[in-house]
């Protein structure tokens, strides 16, 4: 009687649990717990896809995502990655529908009956898909069995929706990989960098064997164990009848061999070059729908953009900038010694501190001075930057704000000149902790990179490049009595005289001020509007020795001037942009000025002055320190009190801009010696052009010729570059003179 009523209740038991299950399957199919997506939505399945950027040829230089994913083809996966995948994922694929009911039946065997908790989880290459594409949620406590039977049933549909093939191209567009990456093309670019294509076995094992713990078996954060993983993809392979023994012995015993390639906003290539593109691609996209009038989404609807980078030339330039960085770096601390004023300077501290968007927050908040202060000084783990490898310290914030006032910054800008399309860019010395961007943000006095524009409204107006003038100081009394000093603050001979050459080439201050009286300075402000200057610009003398705050953008187009038929340029990056079938949406073309800002002769007697400076003159440390033999013209530039170096760098088929700073204008370099743009910025391009000398790939560039000067210009030329005053001059003359700055004493 009591064995009846046990075997009654157990079947009542079992009959209600598989009530339950029935009842529970058929709630979630007719959508239940949310609504399931129908034969209509997954025979059109739509993929987020990143926007890849690339470079001039071709190659992916970043990626704006959400998810990190790049769809292919199934004719682009080889025959052993899907071979890896089925033998160690679901070696029944080709056999069922959706459900291995083989594999469930050994997983309810084992894990349930036998408690064997290496049964595995009888999941198919479809049910994995299922979710990939449509997440999981969270339904409390029977939130594994809902999702399961939701995966099941859109496992079905897709499977009588789609081919094997397309399940799995399918699979392996939106497969998760280690580091948030999504597909395999972008796994095999990030930790390879290669496309999926030209995938090995033994690479397509070891992204295969990362899909059983992503972090886990991350080859990056562990490659042995990512290795021993890879091998156990061997083993399943060669159990299944895709690889022969051989092969497996052959290819255990070879290591796992990296090409990490981080497509993260931060790092990478040219981080500051695709912040400003994305910048840009924002703006454009707003003015652009697509064929259904939607707009279109940067880190959705895997648009392609190809821009003007040369990448190898990028590369080339970021190792110039950091190894000449690396080296000043250290001098410039080490010249300061105790003194330096990230330390010991308090109103630098204190103003700085009183900038930090943390202590403006507090302020808003309503803490007091002391509570704000109180809070800046809690100590944490925080990771800082060094130039001889980053670290973990345990600092404040005032601390970490301290320790970053004393790092110079850059911004290098290289372009074609002809049309203004950027070859390399460089905002900063590392976009992960200096967000700034100096090349199309900053704003900085460009000291005496500013005097070429001066000596070319000067010969545009009629001034012969054999004019001279004296080394003399003059104090200007109508400007509140300012006596420009050349550089070193030593006067020079009051009788000598340079010609304009002589002068520019030497970036001589006393006689770019008189130069700039000369020609007048709405004259000089006229000229370098019509070069593309659009700053507003000071007018007052010292406008010669460059106080003006131009961006670092405009100056290289300015420049470019030089050897683009007197035309300026504007700087640009982005030339197409196609959308993910491949048709283009946007194509732009090169900015520029529709008439010459000044004559050619003007432009070769600039050119050949230039050329002096590189040959004789500020520059001359190209030749004799760096040993560069290309044609180059070029100006160097320092600000007052060392807070700025400039360089200038102009051969026939590039232009390059260079500058060295600290981010606190408070901050100078110690010595002229130090800070001066010869010292500073300078080595960067030298740096850089020794690398572009060394790789055969730009010998168009670093072989380039500048054009034949014209008789005229060479006549023109053609004088003694300084002379002294004669004797009665000499005897009667002052040495030193007050004068109104438009008064010609000359």
């Amino acid at each position: 009687m009591l064995k009846n009523k046990w075997v009654k209740w157990s079947l009542i038991g079992f009959a209600s649990i598989i009530a339950f299950f029935v009842i529970l399957y058929i709630s979630i199919y007719l959508g239940a717990f949310g609504k399931l997506p129908n034969t209509i939505e997954l025979s059109s399945i739509k993929q987020e896809q990143a926007t890849q950027v690339l470079d001039k040829d071709g190659a992916l230089i970043g990626k704006y995502y959400i998810y990190d994913r790049q769809p292919l083809e199934f004719q682009d996966f080889p025959q052993h990655l899907i071979d890896a995948l089925i033998a160690t994922e679901d070696v029944r694929f080709y056999e069922h529908d959706g459900i291995d009911n083989v594999s469930l039946m050994r997983v309810f065997v084992k894990s349930i009956i036998l408690r064997d908790k290496s049964a595995g989880g009888g999941s198919t290459i479809t049910l994995q898909l299922a979710k990939n594409l449509f997440g999981r949620k969270d339904y409390f406590m029977f939130s594994m069995l809902i999702n399961k039977f939701k995966e099941s049933i859109i496992a079905k549909r897709i499977e009588e929706l789609y081919s094997k093939n397309e399940i799995l191209t399918l699979y392996f567009n939106t497969v998760p990989f280690p580091d948030n990456t999504y597909g395999i093309e972008s796994a095999a670019r990030k930790f390879f960098n290669k496309p999926a294509s030209e995938l090995t076995c033994s690479e397509a094992a070891t992204l295969v064997g990362t899909l059983k713990a992503t972090t886990y078996f991350n080859p990056r954060i562990n490659l042995e164990r990512s290795q021993s993983r890879r091998n156990v993809v061997f083993q399943q392979m060669l159990k299944y009848g895709y690889i022969s023994q051989d092969s497996v012995d052959v290819l255990k015993n070879k290591n796992v061999v990296l090409d990490y390639k981080s497509f993260n906003h931060d790092v990478g290539l040219a981080p500051y070059f695709r912040a400003q593109v994305k910048k840009e691609l924002t703006a454009i996209l707003d003015s652009i729908k697509k064929p259904d009038g939607s707009s279109y989404d940067l880190y959705r609807d895997g648009l392609i953009v190809h821009t003007t980078l040369d990448s190898t030339m990028q590369f080339l330039a970021e190792k110039a900038m950091q190894e000449h960085l690396t080296d000043l770096q250290s001098i410039h601390e080490k010249s300061f010694g105790k003194t330096a004023p990230w330390n010991s300077n308090k109103t630098i501290i204190q103003t700085a501190i009183k900038n930090l968007p943390k202590y403006k927050s507090y302020q808003k908040a309503g803490l007091t001075e002391v509570q704000i202060l109180d809070s800046l000084s809690i100590k944490r783990k925080t990771e800082l930057f060094n130039w001889t490898g980053d670290s973990i310290q345990n600092i404040s914030a005032i601390d970490s704000l301290q320790y970053y006032l004393k790092f110079l910054n850059t911004g290098m800008l290289t372009i074609e000149p002809q049309t203004g399309a950027i070859k390399a860019y460089i905002g900063g010395i590392d976009y992960r902790y200096f967000k700034y961007d100096h090349v199309s943000q900053s704003e900085r006095q460009v000291g005496s990179t500013f005097k070429p524009f001066v000596y070319t409204a000067a010969i545009e107006n009629g001034m012969k490049p054999c004019t001279y003038f004296s080394l003399k100081e003059v104090t200007y009394t109508d400007f509140d009595n300012w006596t420009p000093t050349n550089s070193g603050g030593k006067e020079e001979d009051p009788h000598l005289n340079y010609n304009l050459e002589k002068a520019l080439s030497n970036s001589i201050n006393t006689i770019a001020v008189k130069v700039l009286n000369k020609v007048g300075i709405e004259n000089v402000i006229e000229q370098a509007e019509k070069l593309g200057i659009s700053k507003e610009l000071p007018k007052q003398p010292s406008l010669a020795l460059g106080v003006a705050e131009i961006n670092l953008r405009e100056l290289t187009g300015a420049y470019a001037s030089y050897v683009n038929n007197s035309k300026g340029v504007t700087p640009y990056a982005i030339t197409k942009i196609e959308d993910k079938e491949g048709r283009t949406i946007a194509s732009f073309e090169p900015q520029i000025m529709e008439t010459p800002a000044y004559s050619n002769y003007t432009r070769q007697v600039l050119l050949k002055i230039m050329q002096s400076t590189v040959n004789s003159g500020t520059a001359s440390r190209l030749r004799s320190t760096y040993y560069l033999k290309n044609k180059i013209a070029g100006k160097t530039g320092t600000t007052q009190n060392n807070k700025d170096g400039w360089f200038v760098g102009i051969t026939p088929n590039l232009v390059t801009v260079t500058w060295v700073g600290n981010d606190n204008h408070s901050i100078g370099f110690k010595s002229t010696g130090i800070g001066q743009g010869a010292n500073s910025a300078l080595p960067i391009f030298a740096k850089f052009y020794q690398k572009l000398n060394a790789d055969a790939h730009f010998a168009d560039i670093t072989k380039s010729n500048f054009e034949s000067f014209s008789q005229e210009v060479i006549n023109d030329l053609d004088c003694n570059p300084e002379k002294r005053d004669g004797f009665l001059k000499r005897l009667f003359g002052r040495k030193h003179k007050k004068k109104k700055f438009k008064e010609d004493n000359e």
